[in-house]
């Protein structure tokens, strides 16, 4: 029994207003290639397959286009789980369709635990997997009046745990039914203790410094392989080699850029998983460029004498101040294959941070950004100023999921 776990494809992100609709489609089109080649028999998708709640057309294509192809190959079945960047609803609308096709998609928790169980017949037996997408709080516990920011964690957190508890017992029944032999795979999308997150990913922002995240712990041992989305590294939880988080497969950030990439290949003696890592190809090159003029000077013309296509972000960091830095770099890159998305003086920004540097727009800036100027605008001290910022994170996260991203 072979497997191949991926996740947060996030179809339709751009980066900077660059469109990355030629890397999604390459790398839909490798990894049909891997299904071939390694002869998958499922394959698992845990979580954020597109990059909003309301793809555009294009995305929509490639992601139907690639299932299409599917169709054929000796991948007998597809199970794919909503992230907190897909729509339930949407993502869950093609399922009786699809599920024809031997795709199963799992846009929202079932109304009891059982509901999220599949059981999976391919040619060399029988798999069960546990489709659990990403929960929201609503699915997992009730809000109350006055309660702490700690609080909703904590209490996130226990419900999480709970819903994986009640669907490992119906695991048990299921697998009892069976064989004792049968593997069992738990899918999630959530953030696990201790996981790795880069600057800029946009899962950073919302959960480190809160509670909101899940103990390696809820996973019990009935599960065999533990299927995660949701973080952007490739790495397993808790050191486990059978909890893993598959990545996304494009950098999705610069913090990522240099970052290997890879989908999980699963193979199962019984209940036994063995797991080896496949690195997925760059489609696009990025760089991050960083330090004082001299050493990000000395990085572009590098850049430029390499003679490939490459999308920059440069971060100035040197103690003089260079209010021309975007006219300087531009002057370096012009007419090259070098493309500069993104301009950050730091300098500039430390000393002038209640204003936009000329260098930079507010497209440039995320959310978290613009509300660190204005906290430092305000003149808060470090304590009010984390705990304004748990509280803009939590803001952020419901009404993201509110709009069903």
């Amino acid at each position: 029994m072979r497997v191949l776990h991926t996740s947060d494809w996030h179809l339709g992100r751009a980066l900077y207003g660059r469109r990355r609709d030629t890397e999604f489609e390459k790398f839909l089109s490798w990894m049909l290639d891997v299904v071939v080649r390694e002869r998958v028999d499922v394959l698992l998708v845990s979580g954020d397959v597109f990059d909003t709640s309301a793809p555009g057309l294009r995305a929509q294509a490639l992601y139907y286009d690639f299932l299409r192809h599917l169709v054929g190959t000796p991948c007998r079945h597809v199970v794919i789980t909503a992230g907190n960047h897909d729509s339930a609803a949407w993502l869950s609308a093609p399922g009786g369709l699809l599920k024809s096709l031997g795709i199963h998609v799992v846009g929202s928790v079932g109304d009891v635990p059982g509901d999220d169980v599949l059981v999976l017949e391919c040619d060399d037996g029988a798999l069960i997997v546990c489709a659990v997408p990403y929960l929201r709080e609503r699915d997992v516990r009730v809000s109350e009046a006055g309660e702490s920011v700690e609080d909703k964690g904590r209490k996130y957190a226990e419900g999480v745990r709970q819903r994986y508890e009640a669907v490992a017992a119906a695991t048990a029944a299921r697998r009892g039914e069976l064989s004792e032999d049968v593997p069992v795979i738990a899918m999630g999308h959530l953030f696990a203790s201790g996981g790795k997150t880069v600057d800029g990913d946009g899962v950073r922002e919302l959960y480190v410094g809160t509670l909101s995240q899940v103990s390696a712990s809820v996973f019990g041992a009935n599960f065999d392989y533990v299927a995660l989305g949701h973080l952007h590294v490739p790495q397993k939880v808790g050191g486990s080699e059978m909890i893993r988080y598959s990545g996304s497969p494009l950098a999705m950030g610069f913090g990522e850029a240099g970052q290997q990439k890879s989908v999980c290949l699963v193979d199962f003696e019984g209940r036994k998983a063995h797991v080896r890592l496949i690195g997925v190809p760059v489609f696009q090159r990025m760089a991050r460029v960083s330090g004082d003029w001299v050493q990000i000077f000395g990085c572009l013309e590098g850049l430029l004498a390499a003679g490939e296509s490459v999308w920059v972000e440069v971060v100035y960091e040197g103690q003089e101040v260079v209010g021309d830095l975007k006219e300087r770099v531009e002057g370096v890159v012009q007419g090259s294959c070098v493309e500069v998305l993104r301009i950050r003086n730091n300098r500039v920004a430390d000393s002038v941070m209640a204003r936009l540097h000329e260098s930079e727009t507010l497209d440039s800036l995320d959310a978290y950004e613009v509300f660190d100027r204005l906290l430092a605008k305000r003149g808060y001290d470090s304590d009010q100023s984390e705990l304004l910022r748990g509280t803009y994170r939590e803001l952020v996260n419901a009404l993201r999921e509110r709009d069903g991203e």
